[in-house]
Parts: structure tokens; sequence; C-alpha cells
């Protein structure tokens, strides 16, 4: 039976806080002597380096070198990709429980190394160890839960009624063959060890594009799994641009389908391309501009808790993120108090210590957009904390900002309508229920959303009206975050994604496969 990995728990369970910090420092202790590594690509289970190559520094420290890395080309992706086609005569006619039997044997690999990799986590993209290992956690959890699902549903055979006393029928869902997994950098572990497993499992072959700023967990996963027994060629792992590498998988016509979790602009782009030949599946979820509600019944204590961790958990680098938050002008003030108040007590700084919330944004371009948008922010409405960069200390050589929270904007503003994916937090009041709604559904995206009231009647018309994939009722854990694998399916509506089933549930295998109808004549 699946059950959530949930390290942090498991230790406090066991009043062994002390033994998790131990691990982890000990963890980072492990990997320093790996800085400057240079890695390869995998294409036919061989290694692959090219001349001109791409360094990759520590968002915590950008003196920090972690890695170097190859550039990738098209011809890269081009012999991937027919790696994974030939692999694909194999591996997709392989028993649907020999691959279940490889990944939950890379789960138990991935489990005995979780803390090496959330110290990776937590170098290449700025996570807190607590965040960093939610994010293995999550890894795990998917790949659990996916071998799970196959069990589940027999491998997705289904017996059919007999239209002849002399036929069997039954349903028989069947890999496409070739996928491109194009990877983010905010969950290295979870969301590609979630897509990767999803087309490898169901007997897809794979070509992994991971994000630039995350490679070093790319590289670690793809070994657990190559050790767990997922055979060369059937999983390949190229770096490099979007444009050269994702621009090649896209293109290619030996591409059976996509699974990508990005910018809108850039899912739709790739969806337009994908499709330009020939209908094929493209799985993307596609970010969000989430808004949380708080009545004049919330209990406003979890309400800032709830805001406050959904806005600047990793920096507001999560597709989740509460971006917009909708207060009752009764309570506003208070709320808006408490919040500022917590707020400006985060601490902000280094991750690898223990005692930090808020790390840093994970490169330049975020780091320059944070200090656009706060200079927006000032413009044209009221900062009320945070607006600012920090480079006191060591701290001048990351890429850490403030959290902040922004009031008086024009309900039309920007910075209510576009994904941030910083650190800010735009506030406003509402004096009638359904407006609260209204303003609530009023955005491009539907990914996830919150309410915190005490009126039943004001839950049942949320949940009711909220046009989102994910919502949450008194969460105090997270207004709109922390959505957990085989408890809460992660997935959008609107642009916020394009098939409507979502990661981490029960319908998210089916749509690596394709039905096929058999019937025998006895």
């Amino acid at each position: 039976m699946f059950e959530n990995e949930h390290t942090l728990r498991h230790f406090m369970t066991e009043k062994a806080e002390g033994q998790f910090h131990d691990r982890y420092e000990k963890a980072l202790e492990q990997v320093r002597p790996e800085f400057g590594r240079k890695y390869p690509m995998i294409i036919n289970g061989k290694e692959v380096r090219t001349a001109q190559t791409f360094s990759h520094s520590s968002p915590i420290d950008t003196r920090i070198v972690l890695g170097h890395f190859p550039a990738g080309t098209a011809r890269h992706a081009r012999l991937a990709v027919a790696s994974a086609k030939k692999a694909f005569e194999e591996w997709g006619r392989t028993d649907w429980r020999e691959r279940v039997r490889i990944f939950r044997a890379a789960a138990d690999l991935m489990s005995r190394k979780k803390f090496e990799l959330a110290a990776w986590v937590s170098y290449e993209n700025g996570k807190n160890r607590f965040e960093a290992i939610g994010d293995v956690d999550e890894a795990i959890d998917f790949v659990r839960y996916y071998a799970e699902e196959m069990e589940r549903n027999n491998g997705f055979e289904t017996p059919m009624k007999s239209a002849q006393p002399n036929e069997r029928s039954k349903s028989v869902m069947k890999p496409y063959g070739v996928w491109g997994v194009i990877a983010p950098f905010n969950f290295p572990a979870a969301i590609l060890t979630g897509m990767t497993t999803g087309a490898l499992i169901t007997g897809n072959t794979v070509v992994l594009k991971p994000s630039s700023d995350a490679p070093i967990v790319a590289f670690k996963i793809a070994e657990i799994f190559f050790q767990a027994g997922v055979p060369a060629g059937a999983l390949n792992v190229v770096y490099g641009s979007g444009s050269k590498v994702g621009g090649e998988l896209v293109a290619s016509k030996d591409v059976s389908g996509i699974v990508f979790t990005g910018s809108r602009e850039v899912g739709y782009s790739m969806s337009r391309q994908f499709g330009r030949e020939s209908p094929r599946p493209l799985i993307a979820e596609l970010g969000g501009k989430n808004p949380a509600i708080v009545t004049e019944t919330a209990d406003l204590n979890k309400a800032v808790e709830g805001v406050m961790k959904a806005a600047f958990g990793y920096s507001g680098q999560k597709c989740s993120a509460c971006s917009r938050v909708f207060v009752h002008k009764k309570v506003r003030d208070e709320f808006l108090r408490k919040l500022v108040d917590k707020t400006k007590s985060l601490p902000v700084g280094n991750p690898l210590d223990p005692n930090t919330f808020m790390g840093p944004l994970v490169n330049e371009d975020a780091y320059k957009k944070f200090q656009q948008y706060a200079r927006l922010a000032d413009r044209d409405g009221k900062v009320l904390a945070g607006g600012y960069v920090r480079r006191e200390g060591e701290l001048k050589h990351g890429y850490y900002v403030e959290p902040t929270i922004v009031a008086g904007l024009p309900k039309n503003h920007r910075l209510f309508r576009e994904e941030l994916f910083v650190p800010i937090l735009c506030v406003a009041d509402y004096d009638k229920f359904d407006d609260a709604i209204k303003m609530a559904n009023d955005a491009d995206y539907g990914l996830t959303a919150g309410i915190f009231s005490g009126d039943s009647g004001e839950v049942k018309k949320f949940l009711d009206h909220i046009e989102a994939g994910v919502v949450y009722v008194n969460r105090q854990a997270s207004a709109t975050t922390g959505a957990m694998v085989g408890c809460q399916p992660f997935g959008g509506w609107k642009d916020s994604g394009t098939t409507g089933k979502n990661t981490g549930g029960p319908h998210y295998l089916t749509q690596f496969l394709r039905e096929q109808s058999q019937t025998i004549v006895e």
C-alpha cells in the first residue's frame, strides 16, 4: 500500500529532529568534494561530451561552481531520439510487472540517497533543507505511487464484454513510443522524476532535457534509474538550451509525445508546433496566478500563516505560489498588520543555515525581474513589506531578495495578472463575497486557490464556483501550495494546463498510453 515518504514528519514523530539535521549536514559535506566536476550527457547508455560547455554556479553564492556541462545541440537531441526509438522496440514490450519492479527498486535507491539528493537540490536551486528534502520525498512518492497505479489497474488491461459467444475481447492501453521530457528548475527532483517515471513506467522511452539551472540533480536521478535496471537507450539525458534541444524534440517526427512544465508562452508555442504535422499528446503544466480569499469569519492567525507560507515559500518560485489575496474590508487592517509583522520577521539568507526560511532566487534573470516588479509596486501601489534586494555580507554573492507585500494597486494592474515567479504578494479588499469569487477567477490561470472562512455557505460557494484545479479550505500549512502525491492530484484549469488530468492522481498515467481493443475469436 502506497505511503508518502514524508521524511521530516517521521523524524519529528520519533522526536529525532537532531538526527534529521545531522544527516543533512553530513550530506552537505559529502557532496562538496564533487564541486567542479565535469558531467556528460547520456545517450544510448554512453557518456557524451562536447568541446563547448557551460558552467553551473550556485545561486547561494555564485563563486561556487558546482559543475561543468556539455552544451547539447539539435544533433545531440536527434541522436538521443534515435536511441530512444530503438530502445522502445524492447522496452515497450517489457512486461509491465517488470517495469514496476525496476521503479520500485529505483524508489528504494532514491530513499537511501535522499539526503545527498536534498543537498544537491539546496546547492543547485537554493531551497532550504526542509524544502529540499520535501522535493526529494515527492520524487520518491511519484515513483511509488505510479508503480502502485500500474498494479491497481492491472497494467491498464481491462476485460470487456463478448459481442459473440465465441469471442473474447479486452481493452489494452499501450505506450506511444518516444517522449520528450522538458523539466523545470523549481522542483528538480519531484517534477522531473514524476514526468520521467510517468513516461517510462508505462513503456515509453525518454529523452530528458533538464533545466540548465538544475542539471546535477537530473544526472543523479538518471544514474539511480539506470542502477535500478532501466536499460540503456530507454532514458537519454541531453543538456542545452530550450531553443536547440527542446526545439529539436518538438520538431522531431520520431517523438510521439512531450511532457513539459514551464511558462504559458513556451507551452503554447510548443503546442502549436508539436501538433502542426499530426495530432500528438502534449502534457503541459503552465503556471498560475493563485488567489486566496480571507473572509470576515476567518481565523486570521491561520489565514496569515497559510498565506505567508504559500506566498514566500521557496521565494515564491512555485507555480502554485499565492500571489493574490482578497480580504474582507472588516478584517483587512488586522489581517495585514499580522501578515506584515510575520513577513518582516522571516529569516532571509543562506538556505544551508537551518534557521533560514527564504533562500535566494534561482538566477540573475529572476533577480532582475524582482527588482523590476518591485519598482512597479512602489510606483503604482503601496509596498507594506520588503521591496529590496539583500546585499549585506555573504548575501552579495547570491540572488537574495526580501519577501514583498503590496497593496493599493488597481485591480487590473499587471502585478495582479501576470505570473511573477518571485516573492511578491498583491493584496486587495472586498465587500461582498461574490465579488471576492469574481476577482479570484478574474485571471487567465486556474491552478490553485484557497479560502479561509468559518461560514459553511461561503465555503460551499467557493468550492462550487472557483476556477482552479487544486483548492484548499482553511489550510494553515499553506493556502495554495504543498499538494501531496496520492492525496491532492496537482494540475490546472484554463491557461494553467493542457489536459485536465493531474499529476500524482489516478488519471495521470493514462495520458502516456493509447487504447487498443483486442478481440480473439475461438
